[in-house]
């Protein structure tokens, strides 16, 4: 599960670098600076999401090897990975550390940032949700 996590949470880095910083340029990772701090910035996010992403295949490759791949779990981990990712860069990079906003230029942000927090709590609850039928299909397996 903890490959499967570590995909996800770089997968949603990737989503946000890619959407929300490039095409979309609503903002940067970080944008208390100058526009080259903010390219920067963005920069080391990329190469952290791409170096999460590598690190978990690499993980998840080994169990596979292992035979341990439980595919639920896997899936479980991977959500969990997406909606954390995107529910900490909402409450904790947005508004504790206000790193950056979700959009700027706007009149009222809330309603991006409750779209931003739905998503990222809607994944995190999938994520939970196929954890919690995995956890009963092995207990289930065990029993029989």
């Amino acid at each position: 599960m903890r490959a499967a996590l570590l995909i996800g949470v770089g997968m949603m880095a990737a989503i946000d670098e890619i959407i929300f910083h490039q095409l979309l340029s609503w903002h940067h990772f970080y944008d208390r600076s100058t526009p080259e701090i903010g390219l920067l910035t963005d920069g080391l996010l990329h190469a952290a999401e791409l170096i999460a992403i590598v690190a978990g295949f690499f993980m998840f490759s080994d169990v596979r090897r292992q035979q341990a791949l439980v595919p639920l779990r896997a899936w479980a981990g991977f959500f969990i990975g997406l909606g954390g990712f995107q529910l900490f860069d909402g409450i904790v990079d947005h508004k504790v550390l206000r790193l950056h906003q979700v959009r700027y230029g706007v009149d009222n942000i809330l309603p991006y940032d409750l779209a931003w927090n739905l998503a990222g709590l809607l994944l995190l609850i999938i994520g939970l949700v196929l954890l919690r039928k995995s956890k009963a299909a092995s207990t289930i397996s065990s029993a029989n």
